[in-house]
């Protein structure tokens, strides 16, 4: 299985990589997770939001896999336990589908990506920075796949 997190933002802080690596590599071989980052489009004063927005829409929608299993990370989306993540991601492996997050910009996600999204997830009702978002998706993953395996980590 592969779960496919695509991301608004380039030039992640170090400690961002540091994170993602150290909870990748914990990951078997038949249960990764990648990252593909997306730049953001450009704001300024003669350049609508909207248009940044659908910029990155356009280059997320180019990413997406059109087998996979898609998840829109989303502030009004239901927040998900660890159990319930994990729950998720049995079923959908079981089903046969890789798994792709979506992670927005500065302004959220573009309208065509919402609409293509097979559910849509709440990591936390906090506002968090974007590159902290990539960590703890990173961990969640791990945390997710320790539950399915009955591995201590999870404890």
């Amino acid at each position: 299985m592969l779960i496919t997190v695509i991301a608004v933002g380039t030039k992640m802080p170090d400690w961002v990589q540091t994170g993602i690596l150290e909870y990748s590599k914990r990951l078997p071989k038949d249960f990764q997770l990648k990252f593909v980052e997306i730049p953001v489009g450009h704001r300024g004063k003669n350049t609508s939001i909207q248009t940044a927005i659908d910029k990155e829409g356009k280059a997320m929608m180019d990413a997406i896999n059109d087998k996979d299993f898609v998840v829109a990370l989303e502030i009004n989306a239901k927040n998900w336990s660890t159990e319930t993540l994990a729950t998720n991601i049995r079923t959908w492996r079981d089903d046969g589908f890789n798994i792709t997050l979506l992670i927005g910009g500065p302004d959220g996600l573009a309208k065509p990506c919402i609409e293509r999204a097979n559910r849509s997830w709440s990591i936390s009702n906090l506002t968090l920075p974007h590159p902290l978002v990539r960590v703890l998706l990173a961990e969640q993953v791990y945390r997710a796949w320790s539950v399915l395996n009955n591995h201590p980590y999870h404890k």
